[in-house]
């Protein structure tokens, strides 16, 4: 049998089971190690997949699957700002309101970010200081952080009075 293993890379070769196999078929099992991984060869359906003994999987633990941190701050909670320029951004398709947003330079991580200002009216200007924290802004592209009102130079939302 072939596999593409090369032959001074495999150890040792043992009969392993040989009795009924998959779907009732009588099968010889046969093990080969190699320096790389181990094979379960079955010689009657000419299959070869790659197998683990339950010590490493003891030794190497449980699998988890590395995922791409999302956050845009590179992992900070929060981060302190300038102001370089007041935008109005156009929202996508079906939304037509018009989006207030700043264009940031963040101090901490050296980053151009373009941050979205929440609530009705702002008090921005170039210069001015601002945090802002990760949170998209769903229907406008290339938002992906938002303003903190009323921390630093942004103010709280002015409410209107009731008639």
């Amino acid at each position: 049998m072939d596999i593409n293993v090369p032959n001074n890379m495999i150890e040792t070769t043992d009969l392993v089971i040989v009795g009924a196999g998959i779907a009732g078929l009588g099968a010889a099992y046969t093990l080969e190690r190699s320096n790389f991984k181990d094979y379960l060869v079955l010689e009657g359906l000419e299959q070869i997949r790659s197998m683990s003994s339950l010590w490493q999987m003891h030794r190497t633990g449980p699998h988890f699957k590395k995922r791409k941190a999302k956050n845009p701050l590179c992992g900070q909670p929060y981060a302190k700002g300038v102001v370089l320029k007041t935008l109005i951004k156009k929202p996508k398709k079906p939304n037509s309101a018009n989006r207030k947003c700043v264009l940031v330079r963040l101090s901490a991580i050296n980053k151009e970010m373009i941050a979205y200002i929440p609530g009705v009216g702002h008090n921005l200007q170039e210069h001015n200081i601002v945090l802002i924290k990760p949170g998209k802004c769903k229907d406008t592209p290339h938002v992906k952080v938002r303003c903190v009102r009323g921390k630093y130079d942004l103010a709280h939302v002015v409410r209107s009075a009731m008639k």
